[in-house]
């Protein structure tokens, strides 16, 4: 491949990601353009492109989904190469392949390949070949309830049911029981087909408290590929991530090793080029079994920047002109320990239910170690038609211990006021003694959320509460009258219990 420099780079995203694309540009002498629908005319990566152009209404569909749109911008605007971050286009084979007959660099894998891996069965089969570990489960999309059903009986229960095209949770079901499968079908194609235009489906085991680990890779188009050692992402709402860290507190690193191995032997398979991640479960014994490929720029690759010191983007920028890694794989390393929470406009007490609406006040934290990738600012009006990701924060330590003491400091900082967000349950996450041990799985949201409500419906005696409420009034007293800050015994002795009740 002859290496060239891009003349100009066309950003197909939105939110925080085309922003962390247009930065990496911007650092690197590369004039950036930006795409945005109506309801996107405010937004930060609009502001910060050398150039934007509207692309049409606020659904996606009619916008940033619309191939013929973004190549006509491409081409009028001059850009050679286009950045799809992730989501919309980022793992479309089709706008890929249109980039490559347009002439325009897509910054990504080719298109071929992300047929072969972003399909599901296909990365399956694929992994199968390479000699990678899978999940017990169908090799091939199944478009037929009666095969499903047939397969289901095959596999067993308890079993998941996934979207062949799918990713980011959408099309997938846990079914417990065969009774409970032909519901669960309908639920999972309805949800494929309005999120990928495709409703076939596959099936897997399900596997118990599984880890969720991911590994990070990259390869050149001269043949030579790394991985980018793992994050852990078993913090899951919905089957979508809500934190990621790097190193994982649960793997040796023999395992790290084996699974950084296998990784790198299933894109040499797939003849891969670009950034990717392999996303695997690893279950209670340590074993691991390949999930899926996203064939795309993760959501939580600033963690893995933290603990290598290496940009992602510039990477895959520097690889689609061409250019050789700059690394062989001893020459990579994972120093310290970072966390990201995903700051979602979502109420977490109403079960994440999407908050948009005006942001009347911000105040990002800082400080050492400290990061926050935001598509957001003072005054912006969040909108309704889109992911509800307004930024990804990340705190760096050279420890896991210093990296979440720096979190909590960093979250309690963080104030977004006129609309709900995840901050709250962060707050709970990082103090809950199993998070801080490093001992969850993927239920684990689930089990706090289980055990919130419980306490909320512990039962409280009126006495106690009025005995709470009169030591309140006494104590307020006490202040006024200037005596000691202790107040009377009943005093002392009705806010213990009250606190011991409560």
């Amino acid at each position: 491949m002859v290496e060239r420099s891009f003349k100009k780079v066309l950003v197909a995203n939105r939110g925080e990601i085309a922003v962390r694309i247009i930065r990496a540009c911007r650092e690197m002498g590369l004039p950036t353009v930006a795409v945005y629908s109506e309801a996107d005319r405010p937004a930060l990566h609009v502001r910060q492109a050398d150039e934007a152009y509207l692309l049409g209404p606020a659904p996606s569909r009619e916008s940033y989904l619309r191939i013929d749109r973004v190549l006509d911008v491409a081409k009028s605007s001059g850009a050679d190469a286009v950045h799809p971050g992730y989501g919309f286009l980022a793992e479309n084979a089709e706008f890929a392949r249109a980039c490559e007959e347009a002439g325009i660099t897509f910054i990504g894998p080719r298109s071929e390949t992300i047929a072969l891996m972003g399909e599901k069965t296909s990365a399956r089969r694929a992994a199968v070949e390479a000699g990678v570990p899978v999940v017990p489960g169908t090799l091939e999309a199944l478009a037929d309830d009666a095969a499903i059903r047939r397969e289901a009986e095959r596999i067993g229960f308890p079993l998941m049911l996934k979207a062949a095209a799918g990713g980011g949770g959408k099309g997938l079901r846990f079914v417990a029981r065969p009774e409970d499968l032909p519901s669960a079908v309908a639920r999972a194609r309805s949800e494929a087909a309005s999120a990928f235009g495709d409703d076939s489906v596959y099936l897997e085991r399900a596997i118990e408290r599984p880890r969720h680990v991911e590994i990070q890779v990259l390869a050149d188009a001269h043949g030579h590929a790394v991985h980018l050692f793992e994050r852990e992402c078993s913090i899951q709402r919905r089957h979508q991530k809500v934190i990621e860290e790097s190193p994982s507190p649960f793997l040796t690193p023999e395992l790290r090793q084996r699974m950084g191995s296998l990784a790198v032997a299933l894109v040499a398979k797939a003849g891969y080029v670009n950034a990717g991640t392999l996303e695997f479960l690893v279950d209670a014994n340590r074993n691991p079994y390949f999930l899926e490929m996203n064939t795309r720029l993760q959501v939580e690759h600033p963690v893995t920047e933290m603990v290598t010191g290496e940009d992602l983007v510039k990477l895959q920028i520097r690889i689609a002109q061409g250019e050789r890694l700059p690394f062989r794989q001893e020459e990579l390393k994972q120093r310290g320990h970072a966390i990201e929470c995903r700051v979602y406009a979502e109420d977490p007490d109403a079960g994440f239910l999407p908050s948009p609406g005006r942001i009347v006040a911000l105040r990002v934290p800082g400080g050492p170690g400290v990061r926050d990738d935001s598509g957001i600012y003072e005054g912006y009006e969040v909108p309704i038609h889109y992911d509800p990701l307004l930024s990804k924060l990340v705190a760096y330590g050279y420890s896991r211990r210093d990296a979440l003491l720096r979190m909590r400091r960093a979250v309690s900082e963080y104030k977004i006021l006129g609309i709900k967000t995840t901050l709250p349950f962060f707050e709970r996450v990082l103090h809950h003694p199993a998070f801080v041990a490093g001992e969850f799985d993927t239920s684990f949201v689930e089990k706090v959320f289980a055990e919130a409500d419980r306490v909320r419906e512990r039962p409280v005696d009126v006495a106690v509460a009025a005995a709470a409420i009169r030591a309140f009034r006494e104590r307020q007293a006490a202040r006024l009258q200037g005596t000691a800050p202790g107040g009377s015994p009943w005093w002392r002795a009705g806010l213990a219990e009250a606190q011991r009740r409560l």
